[in-house]
C-alpha cells in the first residue's frame, strides 16, 4: 500500500481510505474492516450523521471482535451537518459531536476531525475555541474541513491555531472540475468555469491534501459510471487498460486519482471485499502520462 504524508503534518497513512458510511449495511463489517487493514488500509473515515450515529457504533463493536489495535489504526470522524436542518459549527456542537463520536467509537481520542459542509453562520472565533478546547483535552489530534473552498479555509485559518491538514472533495473520472478549470484556462466553455476557486492548485501550494470522496460515482449521486452502459467508450478503456496493468476497472479508476502529484487520497465506500482488495492493490500502479490523459478525454472531457 502506498503511504502518503498527512498535510503538513509528518504522519504517514495509507493512500486509500475505507468509508465507513455504509457499514451498516454491511452482511459481514469484521470481514470487511480485516480485509481492508490486511491489504495496507489503516485509515477509516466515519461522519456523526452516518446511520444516525449507528456506523460508528458498529465499527466499535467489529473492533472488539478482531485483534486489530486502536493504535494501528487512523480513525476520522466529520461533524457540523444537522440533515434537514442546517449546518452548524459553532463551538456546542462542535464538542458536542466530538463527544458523541468518541462514546459511540468507544475510544479516547480521534485521529482527525473534519468539518462536514461549509455553515455560512460560521463564527470562526467558536470553530478556534472548540479546536483548542478538543486537543488540549487529546480529545483531537488533527483537522481539517470537507467541500470547502480556498477563500473559505483561509478565513478559518486567520482565526485558528491547528494546522488544517484535509479537504476532502469530490473528485474522479466523471468529477474533474477541480481538472477542468485548470486545462481551460483562458477559455470560455463551460469547463473553465471555475467552481472551486482553483481548490487544487490551492491544496498543493499548502500541503493540503485532499480525499476524494465518491470516486466512482457520476453526477449527483446517480450511480456508479463503471460498467455502466451510458459510459461506453469510457468503460472500454477502462476495460483495455485494466488489463494492461493487471487490475479491473474500479482498480483503475483508483488509480486514476492516485496518479495525480497532488498526493489524493481515495476514499473506498465499497463494502465488497473483492473491491476493496482491487482498489488497494491499484495504489502500486503508477499509471502513464499518456495512458491517464486518455482515460480522462473518454471519461467524456476534451484538450484545447
Amino acid at each position: 500500500m502506498k503511504k502518503i504524508k498527512l498535510g503538513t503534518s509528518n504522519q504517514m497513512v495509507s493512500s486509500v481510505i475505507l468509508g465507513c458510511m455504509r457499514i451498516n449495511g454491511a452482511e459481514n463489517p469484521e470481514k470487511i474492516v480485516e480485509t481492508a487493514f490486511d491489504n495496507g488500509i489503516n485509515f477509516f473515515d466515519h461522519a456523526d450523521i452516518y446511520g444516525g450515529g449507528e456506523c460508528e457504533e458498529i465499527f466499535s463493536n467489529v473492533l472488539g471482535k478482531t485483534s486489530l489495535k486502536r493504535e494501528n489504526l487512523f480513525i476520522q470522524t466529520k461533524c457540523g451537518i444537522v440533515p434537514g436542518v442546517m449546518f452548524d459549527f459553532s463551538k456546542k456542537h462542535i464538542i458536542e459531536s466530538v463527544e458523541g463520536s468518541l462514546r459511540r467509537l468507544k475510544m479516547d481520542y480521534i485521529d482527525s476531525l473534519l468539518l462536514h459542509r461549509p455553515d455560512t453562520l460560521v463564527e470562526p472565533t467558536e470553530v478556534a475555541e472548540a479546536f483548542e478546547a478538543l486537543e488540549k483535552s487529546g480529545k483531537v489530534r488533527y483537522f481539517g474541513v470537507s467541500n470547502q473552498k480556498p477563500m473559505q479555509i483561509e478565513l478559518l485559518k486567520k482565526y485558528v491555531k491547528q494546522p488544517l491538514l484535509i479537504n476532502q472533495l469530490q473528485f474522479g473520472l466523471k468529477h474533474s472540475g477541480m481538472i477542468d478549470q485548470g486545462i481551460h484556462v483562458n477559455m470560455t466553455d463551460e469547463a473553465s468555469i471555475d467552481h472551486d476557486g482553483s481548490v487544487l492548485d490551492y491544496s498543493r501550494l499548502n500541503d493540503m491534501t485532499i480525499q476524494a470522496w465518491s470516486p466512482y460515482q457520476y453526477g449527483f449521486f446517480e450511480g456508479v459510471f463503471i460498467g455502466n452502459e451510458k459510459f461506453p467508450k469510457l468503460n472500454q478503456k477502462l476495460n483495455e487498460l485494466a488489463e494492461k496493468y493487471q487490475t479491473t476497472p474500479t482498480g483503475l479508476a483508483s488509480a486514476w486519482i492516485l496518479r495525480h502529484p497532488a498526493n489524493i487520497q481515495v476514499i473506498a465506500g465499497t463494502m465488497n471485499v473483492g473491491r476493496i482488495k482491487e482498489i488497494a492493490q491499484a495504489s502500486e500502479i503508477v499509471m502513464s502520462r499518456e495512458d491517464w490523459y486518455e482515460l480522462y478525454r473518454e471519461a467524456g472531457n476534451i484538450l484545447p
